[in-house]
């Protein structure tokens, strides 16, 4: 008792004299009441003779009035009582608060930063911070996967967002207090909405910038590794990720910045709404390859971008085609006949003639460029290749459901649609060839030249079709026999552009939930890495390490376990962005690992040193790695395994 501080003695003397003082003035009150109470009763003996006389409905009333004055002394001492103990219990917090000073100040700074980083002003000017050397937070890796687990039972998006209107908080709560009720019903509401109503501004602020085409919103300063240029774009092929530098990349760090699932998923929604809009109006998404084919090693997400950006210029020249041909036809039509115009590379403006087994000039319609060395072998004339149409483009998940449709229903599928088209087109730009010159031009292989050597040099080289080509019944005999000569602008598209990016976009807010998180995660996770390798490579005590947990990870992706291994992922992640802000802990580890493990060899000390590192040492050392876990890990058992 001696020892106890002398702050505490003195506030609880404090206590001891404030509660003595109000239990004073308590009994003060009740004795005033008592008195106050009696004096009614001596007046009533002093007239008892007159009341005997009263009127019986005056005696009630007296007595009635005097129970409900007893009434309110009853409720006036219990509320003295229920003061004095609400009192005394916040002087005692008084008192007890100083012993949990430290306590409540974590819990409400940590209250405070939970605040902060919901807060979608403060997300828009971390994320504009972001140094460019820095790999994205581990944080944010974790925040994806969490949404990955809480997106496994929804089917699509917009499943995944919608209420479930089954349950009410009140109904399956109701023995709980009223105050606890009450947060259920306002964290209800509060899921519901997502975002506040002023957050729609910074939220417009925020995809203004991740559509900047010009802006450095998000560019990180990816190095690439001298000594394998290809290292880096393989890497991201082996996860079947997006490219380091992509839009993805930089929605996927964006999406995983916000607090909750829910805030992710409606965001995406916002970013869909904006991909429509930058269609419309003839934009392209930024930081996406310009007319190129989907990339089928990344991820689907990434792949469908690829095609609104191709379609988008396929939309272009489409209508420059069309204005040159009409332009070209315009001119025949005016009687201008400049045959000698005829050498323009990709122009198919210039008016283009050509000369029938009759003799009569032909105007050449959607002639392309001229093919050197092959001439109509009757007239002599320049053979020229046409303005094909595209084919289409085939993403992962078309792809597939091709190959399932022409097994199921033996179809020749999209290629036998392409060949007439062509057919078509040569005819229109060639006027008065046959099926052997546009072999000779579309398949070569299918053309055999007869010997000139002993012949005479100046009759035209004659040939003859393969062996396949003369059978009966050949499929290239027959669609040649039905095309007619039509420019490819002038046909039937075999790909409709506008068709196809509207499935797109729907394809896009039909997503399963956890399988876009998936690929966002993965994309994040091999942008950390890629950046992260070329800094810890030059380091040899890291490098191995670093080594080993960038094979982990692929051999984790290649296998299909990404939703099974999120926990393992993420601790991997967390030790490479150990290794690049603190190496010294690292090594720390390293070493302490290498004792704890030193007797343990081959498969089982990889496995427990993996382990150690990536989920720490407690819990793990009796751990010993199932069949299905060896077997994901052994794509690469002479270097994943080797020390």
């Amino acid at each position: 008792m001696d020892a106890m501080p002398a702050s505490f003695v003195s506030k609880a003397r404090t206590a001891f004299n404030s509660a003595a003082a109000k239990s004073e003035r308590v009994l003060t009150d009740l004795k005033s009441h008592r008195e106050e109470e009696e004096q009614p009763t001596r007046n009533h003996n002093y007239s008892e003779g007159v009341n005997e006389v009263k009127h019986q409905g005056w005696r009630t009333a007296h007595i009635r009035k005097k129970q409900e004055w007893q009434t309110k002394l009853n409720n006036l001492r219990i509320g003295r009582r229920k003061e004095v103990d609400d009192q005394d219990k916040f002087e005692d917090l008084t008192m007890a608060i100083p012993f949990y000073d430290a306590n409540l100040y974590i819990l409400k700074a940590k209250q405070e930063q939970e605040a902060k980083e919901s807060d979608v002003g403060y997300l828009v000017e971390t994320l504009n911070a972001v140094d460019v050397n820095s790999i994205p937070r581990a944080s944010i890796v974790k925040q994806l996967a969490v949404a990955i687990k809480a997106g496994k039972g929804a089917k699509t998006m917009k499943d995944f967002i919608a209420p479930s209107g089954n349950s009410s908080p009140v109904k399956e709560k109701g023995g709980l207090t009223l105050s606890a009720v009450k947060s259920l019903v306002l964290g209800e509401q509060e899921d519901k909405l997502g975002f506040d109503s002023g957050d729609e501004k910074k939220l417009v602020s925020l995809i203004n910038s991740l559509f900047n085409v010009d802006g450095n919103f998000l560019i990180r300063m990816i190095v690439s590794d001298l000594g394998s240029p290809s290292n880096r774009v393989s890497f991201t092929k082996d996860l079947h990720a997006a490219p380091p530098d992509s839009f993805v990349v930089k929605l996927a760090e964006v999406i995983g910045s916000f607090t909750t699932p829910r805030r992710m998923a409606l965001f995406w929604f916002k970013v869909v709404n904006e991909l429509r809009r930058f269609w419309d109006e003839e934009r392209h998404i930024p930081c996406i390859p310009l007319d190129e084919n989907p990339d089928l090693k990344s991820c689907l997400v990434h792949q469908w971008l690829q095609v609104i950006n191709c379609c988008l210029d396929r939309r272009v020249r489409c209508i420059a085609a069309s204005e040159a041909l009409d332009a070209a036809i315009s001119q025949a039509s005016s009687g201008n006949e400049d045959s000698d115009n005829s050498e323009g590379m990709g122009s198919p403006v210039s008016l283009l003639y050509a000369k029938n087994s009759t003799g009569e000039l032909v105007l050449r319609l959607g002639a392309h460029h001229q093919v050197e060395n092959l001439t109509i072998l009757e007239t002599g004339e320049a053979v020229y290749a046409p303005v094909t149409q595209d084919g289409p483009l085939l993403t992962e998940d078309l792809i597939k459901e091709t190959e399932e449709l022409v097994l199921r229903t033996g179809s020749m599928g999209a290629g036998c649609s392409q060949l007439l088209s062509d057919m078509q087109a040569f005819k229109a730009a060639n006027p008065g060839c046959t099926l052997e010159h546009f072999v000779r031009w579309h398949s070569p292989p299918d053309w055999t030249e007869n010997d000139t050597s002993s012949g005479d040099d100046s009759s035209p080289p004659r040939g003859q079709l393969s062996i396949r080509m003369q059978k009966a019944g050949n499929l290239w005999r027959q669609l040649w026999e039905t095309a007619k000569p039509l420019p490819a602008i002038k046909q039937t598209p075999l790909f409709d552009e506008d068709l196809a990016v509207e499935g797109i976009l729907n394809s896009l807010e039909d997503i399963p939930a956890a399988e876009l998180f998936e690929q966002l995660f993965v994309s994040l996770v091999a942008l950390g890495f890629v950046m992260v390798e070329p800094v810890i490579s030059t380091n040899d005590d890291l490098s191995k390490l670093f080594f080993e947990c960038k094979d982990y990870v692929v051999a984790i992706c290649e296998g299909g376990a990404v939703t099974d291994k999120l926990d393992d992922l993420c601790q991997v992640y967390e030790t490479v962005e150990a290794m690049l802000l603190r190496p010294e802990k690292v090594l720390r580890s390293m070493k302490q690992t290498e004792k704890s493990l030193s007797g343990v060899n081959g498969t089982k000390q990889r496995f427990k040193r993996l382990s150690f590192i990536f989920r720490g040492k407690e819990g793990n050392q009796k751990r010993v790695p199932s069949e299905t876990e060896q077997k994901c890990m052994e794509p690469a058992p002479a270097v994943f395994w080797s020390f």
